[in-house]
């Protein structure tokens, strides 16, 4: 939810302690000594609040330890800072699922630069692309993350035809949904369809739990509601 007041996180109310006391920053995973936080003890320190988008999606996914790329989406689409549409979700899906990947792989070292490069990519996917030029910048999210984990290049040749064909596989999917365009159900389908294409062509499975349902219809005026998979019944 895109909430103007209380906890960014949970909308619930601010409360002011008598004393400071250590907290850790849901996004940077920094430690503060702060005397506020929310009555179900979410915090975000002052850094985080101001950040642009796309500046709080790179800083979220490289501290992160989380291992289930739709619960960390979930975390950050709930931050006001990412809208209810807009190309920071092009970032959001490949960076996600590059945390998840080499955090489960233990692979910390690589995971910083793989999504600084998949920011400098993705940032090149322009808002409207999905019904100006046919293309979804979430499904094209997947082609970008399965090209930095193999390290294609357009020269490449099996990398080169995986990092098209999971781009290809996302779009049908999103598609075959209907318009008009979301970008919180096109993010959840491409992640969901990135898993399976995972391990169908790795062999290696992400920690994801595909039970979600959407939060933020109130907030789409085009929501499809009931004809969406992601709608809460």
């Amino acid at each position: 939810m895109d909430h103007r007041s209380g906890c960014l996180i949970c909308g619930k109310e601010i409360v002011y302690l008598k004393n400071e006391k250590k907290q850790q920053c849901l996004y940077c995973r920094e430690t503060y000594e702060s005397d506020v936080t929310c009555i179900d003890g979410h915090f975000v320190c002052d850094k985080c609040h101001s950040l642009p988008a796309n500046d709080l999606i790179e800083q979220t996914c490289i501290n992160s330890k989380l291992e289930d790329p739709l619960e960390l989406s979930l975390i950050l689409m709930k931050n006001p800072k990412i809208k209810m549409h807009g190309p920071e979700h092009h970032f959001l899906v490949p960076a996600v699922l590059l945390t998840a990947y080499y955090n489960k792989k233990e692979e910390y070292g690589k995971k910083e630069n793989k999504i600084k490069e998949s920011r400098n990519r993705a940032e090149k996917i322009l808002g409207g692309f999905c019904g100006s030029h046919g293309i979804c910048g979430a499904a094209v999210g997947t082609g970008i993350f399965i090209s930095l984990i193999t390290d294609a290049t357009p020269l490449s040749e099996k990398e080169w035809k995986l990092s098209n064909q999971i781009t290809a596989e996302n779009l049908l999917t999103i598609a075959e949904w209907g318009g008009p365009r979301c970008c919180k159900r096109d993010t959840f389908l491409s992640i969901i369809g990135a898993e399976k294409f995972l391990r169908k062509h790795f062999g290696f499975t992400m920690n994801i739990d595909k039970d979600i349902h959407c939060e933020f219809t109130k907030l789409n005026q085009e929501c499809k509601k009931t004809d969406c998979m992601f709608y809460p019944r």
